[in-house]
């Protein structure tokens, strides 16, 4: 399915008194979950324990 096909699928799913930032928000929501899996298809990836390591590095800073 390509791009355009995704999007015109996504906005017919949604009911006719959607608002368009609610459109642009489930557009924006749908690109970020792609970004991941293909992060995880690619493998970029952290363990748990090491994200929450960087995460409590970045909070005492």
């Amino acid at each position: 399915m390509t791009t355009k096909e995704k999007a015109i699928s996504l906005i017919q799913s949604l009911g006719d008194d959607i608002s368009l930032d609610d459109v642009i928000e489930r557009l924006y929501l749908l690109r970020k979950i792609e970004l991941g899996i293909a992060q995880a298809d690619a493998e970029d990836v952290l363990e748990h324990d090491t994200f929450m390591q960087e995460l409590e590095t970045e909070d005492a800073q």
